[in-house]
């Protein structure tokens, strides 16, 4: 691999990234072990962030490198469209198992963003096929981050994501939010205030008729907007609506699955029981793309019904890919060979206190936790929004450690393998970045 300069930065055109910016000053990481990267400049770069929310149990896992260096060299491609090989199925049984047999089938997907697009098609055929085809609305939620698909785009609520591409799918509608800085700033876990507003689902079905809602989708978590923490008993009540009305409710576990709140699922956090789940990123540890939509029983059930031929029309050339699921077979050993949930569950009091200890600092208008994810607020700078946790972004990546950042919200998701010392690296030079800036 290389580890020098590139000779040019000019043709990647990069995704969600200032490009311009970027290659004006480049951040070039040409290694990754444990908990920290090492940049071209031989620099190593504490990963504050598990790549990108996706590498829960450290990078370059001997276990699971090994799996896929074994894999591509016995199979490096098997279709699964009329055909299929042995991990595929493998692997589907053994997370159907992590899930404590909550789901019955898993589709495989490349992404968090195809997981969600096939979620909301699968929604919509499920109720065709059980003769409620009326059922085509699809409810999301402001602020929610659904991936970058024209489903993913219409249930989702972020206008930037939004704004550049017309009028996205038809017959969307969407809940408010849950952020309310008045009454719940700077909470640890779940916020008192707010689950009165899953009863607006109440008035978008008075509106539409519940007979034409298909499939209510949410982020356990908000993660990409910048860790929105649902308010005590708000998921508990859309399920009750959802139930009451006959809608699928959808979670989009992206983020929040394997581990990132110590549990397996979100799902298992809050204690819900959603119809579909919607997984990827810390399915694979990062090493390879890919997804997977987790669907209850009674819903694979229904297509099976059908006449004989093929049940859904819908699938991606690489689903359930070697690679893929070699990957995913050795994740989920890592994950209970080394008990990574065990040990996450350990360090969150330690991270809890770490993220509130900057209370009071410059500009730190709110502060909000939960299992081993955390969002800093800063307050804005006038006319320019962004540019203030843009700035801390690029100063902690300049003093070795990686973080991310939208809009003005710092998010910090590490690997779950992290010890105390890097909690203490990580909150002492953030503490020293937030102090110095404009």
């Amino acid at each position: 691999m290389n580890q020098t300069r590139p000779e040019s930065l000019a043709s990647f055109w990069m995704p969600f990234t200032n490009n311009r910016d970027f290659k004006a000053s480049p951040r070039l990481l040409v290694s990754a072990e444990g908990m920290y990267y090492k940049d071209v400049e031989g620099r190593a770069i504490l990963d504050g962030t598990a790549g990108l929310w996706c590498v829960p149990c450290g990078h370059a896992q001997p276990k699971i490198v090994a799996a896929v260096r074994e894999m591509v060299g016995q199979l490096d491609f098997a279709p699964t469209f009329q055909m299929g090989h042995p991990s595929a199925f493998d692997l589907a049984d053994k997370l159907m198992a992590y899930t404590n047999g909550r789901f019955g089938h898993v589709f495989y997907t490349n992404s968090g963003s195809e997981a969600v697009d096939t979620a909301l098609k699968i929604a919509l055929a499920y109720h065709r096929a059980r003769g409620e085809g009326t059922r085509t609305r699809l409810i999301g939620r402001e602020r929610a981050y659904h991936g970058v698909g024209f489903g993913g785009m219409s249930v989702g609520g972020i206008g930037g994501n939004r704004k550049h591409y017309g009028p996205l799918l038809p017959g969307v509608d969407h809940l408010p939010h849950t952020h309310n800085l008045e009454k719940n700033a700077f909470t640890r876990g779940e916020p008192e205030y707010g689950a009165h507003l899953a009863d607006e689902l109440e008035r978008i079905v008075a509106l539409h008729d519940a007979s034409t809602i298909a499939a209510v989708i949410v982020e356990p978590v908000a993660g990409s907007t910048g860790v929105l923490i649902p308010p005590k008993g708000y998921l508990k009540r859309l399920r009750e609506l959802c139930t009451k009305h006959g809608i699928l409710l959808i979670f989009d576990e992206v983020i929040t699955g394997f581990g990132r709140l110590t549990t397996p699922f979100a799902a298992d956090y809050f204690d819900i029981e959603p119809d579909m789940m919607t997984t990827a990123k810390g399915l694979t540890n990062g090493t390879v793309p890919m997804g997977a939509v987790f669907s209850k029983q009674f819903i694979h059930d229904t297509f099976m019904q059908a006449p004989a031929g093929i049940e859904l029309f819908h699938g991606y050339t690489y689903s359930g890919h070697p690679l893929a699921c070699a990957a995913a077979l050795a994740t989920l050993e890592v994950f209970e060979e080394q008990k990574i949930l065990d040990h996450a569950k350990s360090m969150q009091p330690y991270w809890e206190d770490a993220i509130h200890s900057l209370k009071g600092l410059p500009h730190v208008i709110d502060l909000r936790s939960i299992g081993l994810v955390a969002g800093i607020e800063l307050e804005p700078v006038a006319g320019k929004p962004g540019a203030r946790a843009y700035d801390a972004f690029k100063k902690m990546f300049a003093d070795g450690v990686l973080t991310r950042v939208t809009g003005d919200i710092i998010a910090l998701s590490p690997p779950l393998t992290l010890e105390k010392q890097h909690i203490d690296e990580l909150f002492g030079k953030l503490e020293k970045v937030l102090r110095g800036l404009d």
